[in-house]
């Protein structure tokens, strides 16, 4: 008999998911797929999402996906219905122990079935009066995979194997993780990898997260920092590696996602730039929270703020960071209508290229991991 993890979901919920447009896929339904709403507008035409404005990513080719519904935080701003999908875990509880009470499918049953599940959302825009033929075309073969949709990727024990799964399938990748697990960072290379700060200082960590994670994303900080070329010469002082990266050895670009929630965690700037002096991460997009889905039952509509207010708080951060690093943080760039700002060190070309025909894949082997 399969061994599951005991969660307090059922099919109510699941059918109030998939109203929601949540599209479970596979044996065991802890994958989900779901269109995001600028893979429609730019089906119509209509714009594309700030991903495409920051880094040239083509919203109709992109995949919107989760191998876990399953999250070990119950964070306060998120959408979705954290009571029932939350996996607590023990302290001194090995991931191992925790993942291997739920049945799983395999990497390339994950990567096959969300791709085939978001050809055939797409499918439903063919002989639209707004989109191309060309478009339409474009969007059913998907290039790029966002591995963000809900819940912590780093609770699917395979999370490595489908990264190099879509790899393979020619999709660049981008993963957002809460870096409460960064033995697992340690072991991937996607393309861009996305660490959510929420928070200046552990109390106000716990207050958000309503988890003990704070250490763990200590040191998830110090992976960002390892996979962006940098190590620590002193206890002041961080540099960049000596040895030189060829033209094709592309590495994981590093991002750290700040969620703005007003009246809750937008302080202290001087601490968060600390915080990402540690990681040196390529880029900071500082971003609203947005009252939506069931954060809407935890939060009032004033927690959203504006998007003048997100811009003033990442000015903040970037002063901050020029007093402290060689390295100098600066705002290259900014999408209005999703309230979020994005930060540069400098150190990295933030256009992907390849990204619109999906041809950047990271050149660091399969068997190079194993």
């Amino acid at each position: 008999m399969e061994r599951r993890v005991l969660l307090n979901y059922d099919a109510e919920t699941m059918r109030t998911l998939e109203k929601q447009g949540y599209h479970f896929v596979g044996k065991h339904r802890h994958s989900a797929v779901k269109s995001c709403l600028w893979l429609k507008k730019a089906l119509r035409g209509e714009g594309r999402c700030y991903k495409g404005k920051f880094y040239g990513i083509a919203s109709h080719r992109c995949v919107q996906m989760t191998p876990s519904i399953f999250c070990n935080q119950r964070c306060v701003h998120c959408w979705r219905p954290i009571e029932f999908f939350n996996i607590h875990e023990r302290a001194g509880e090995k991931l191992e122990e925790i993942t291997a009470e739920i049945a799983w499918d395999s990497p390339s049953e994950v990567a096959n079935a969300c791709i085939e599940e978001q050809k055939r959302l797409v499918s439903g825009y063919k002989g639209f009066k707004r989109t191309t033929e060309k478009m339409f075309e474009e969007a059913m073969s998907p290039k790029h995979v966002a591995i963000s949709l809900v819940g912590e990727p780093t609770l699917y024990p395979y999370l490595r194997e489908l990264i190099e799964e879509f790899h393979r399938l020619r999709c660049t990748t981008f993963v957002v993780t809460n870096g409460t697990h960064p033995e697992v960072l340690r072991r991937i290379n996607p393309t861009q990898l996305y660490l959510s700060l929420n928070a200046p200082n552990e109390e106000i960590y716990k207050k958000i997260s309503g988890a003990n994670f704070w250490e763990r994303i200590l040191e998830s900080l110090e992976v960002l920092r390892e996979k962006g070329g940098f190590e620590r010469e002193t206890a002041e002082k961080i540099v960049r590696k000596e040895e030189e990266v060829g033209e094709d050895a592309r590495r994981t670009r590093t991002v750290v996602r700040i969620t703005c929630i007003n009246g809750l965690n937008m302080v202290h700037p001087e601490k968060y730039a600390e915080l990402i002096a540690e990681a040196m991460p390529d880029f900071v997009e500082v971003k609203a929270y947005m009252h939506l889905g069931f954060s809407r039952k935890r939060l009032k509509r004033d927690a959203m703020p504006s998007h003048a207010l997100v811009k003033a708080f990442a000015e903040k951060i970037v002063d901050a960071l020029r007093q402290k690093e060689e390295i100098k943080y600066k705002i290259v760039d900014e999408s209005e209508i999703s309230r979020v700002v994005l930060i540069s060190s400098g150190k990295e070309e933030r256009f992907l290229r390849g990204a619109e025909q999906g041809d950047l894949i990271n050149s660091t082997s399969i068997e190079h991991h194993k």
